[in-house]
């Protein structure tokens, strides 16, 4: 494994890697991903391997250029209604956290896209992310680089210190900007559908659009990244409240618990009237703010998750905006 700052050099060579079929972890705006040829079968195989991903898990690929889209997506079955909503959200949101789940080519492989019909794609705003890309042929298949339902890196340390040498490159272009992964809207039923939310809100994508639906079918497969019960885990337990919930539990008991608070506010309410509080204590943002507290979300649950405790009590965002991508990557945490 090489661990390396990000440059024009450091690119290259990890291009050069991405050809020959290896593994490639780079910077996005949202978090680390593990890149691979999207077209190579073998090393669209070392991802699932790496991460410990099921088979039926689709990735999302990483475009560099709009015009790429039509190399991976197949627009003929949309229709006119979904290639004008494709259209207005790509003009809109792109370069950025939005993937959008299409219709595949035929040369997409199976295994990237966990056998459907279907394929997610994305197009990031980071700049090296984007000059890697372009530099390997114009398409990566590339999830979170961590082991599969584990906390997402927002740091190049987070994937050395959790895949390490299983990993050919890890380019280091600093922390992550927004903290959380994409939001992913599928474009392919009559009305469009939020498979998870994340960097883009659900307010500004309804802005442009018109009302989206939530979630797939009962009856449909796992059709995006992120969408099983249990995702983005620390190893220690957690469990989460709501501000008055969280306000009304007592100190930790011989410190055992961590506490991660959302604002300044609700952990100055919980800790009024308590006289020893040693406990690890974190607050995503002082003041409140969301995209604050997404962009420190799994930095501070690596924080916590190393500092030895039987267990984690998060506190919920407000339901709105970012706030709802951060509460689902808590709730997904929460679930065992």
């Amino acid at each position: 494994m090489e661990f390396c700052a990000v440059s024009e050099e450091s690119l290259k060579k990890a291009a050069t890697v991405l050809a020959g079929g290896g593994l490639v972890a780079f910077p996005t705006e949202t978090v680390y991903g593990l890149g691979a040829d999207a077209f190579n079968p073998i090393a669209l195989a070392k991802v699932f391997a790496v991460k410990g991903r099921p088979r039926f898990d689709p990735l999302i690929i990483h475009i560099a250029a709009v015009r790429t889209l039509e190399k991976i997506a197949n627009l003929s079955p949309l229709s006119g209604a979904a290639r004008k909503r494709l259209d207005l959200l790509a003009e809109t949101f792109w370069p950025g956290p939005l993937s959008l789940v299409l219709p595949k080519q035929q040369a997409v492989p199976g295994l990237a896209t966990g056998g459907l019909a279907t394929v997610a794609l994305r197009f990031p705003s980071h700049p090296a992310a984007r000059r890697l890309i372009a530099l390997s042929g114009g398409a990566l298949a590339a999830p979170s680089a961590n082991p599969f339902g584990r906390l997402s890196p927002t740091r190049a340390a987070h994937v050395r210190d959790q895949l390490g040498d299983k990993v050919d490159i890890i380019l280091d272009g600093g922390p992550a900007e927004l903290g959380v992964e994409s939001t992913v809207l599928d474009l392919c039923a009559e009305r469009p559908r939020i498979l998870r939310p994340g960097g883009v809100p659900r307010e500004k994508i309804e802005a442009l659009i018109g009302a989206c639906g939530t979630g797939a079918a009962d009856s449909e497969a796992v059709a995006s990244p992120g969408m099983l019960k249990s995702h983005y885990a620390p190893r220690t337990p957690l469990a989460v409240f709501s501000r008055e919930e969280i306000i009304a539990l007592p100190g930790s008991i011989d410190d055992e618990a961590a506490f991660l608070f959302f604002d300044s506010g609700s952990r100055d309410a919980w800790q009024a009237g308590k006289t020893r509080i040693h406990a690890p204590v974190k607050t995503l943002s002082d003041t409140g703010a969301a995209l604050e507290a997404a962009a420190n979300l799994f930095e501070y649950l690596h924080e916590l998750d190393r500092s030895g405790v039987i267990c984690i009590n998060a506190q919920l965002a407000p339901e709105q905006g970012l706030g709802a991508a951060i509460n689902d990557r808590l709730r997904r945490a929460a679930c065992r």
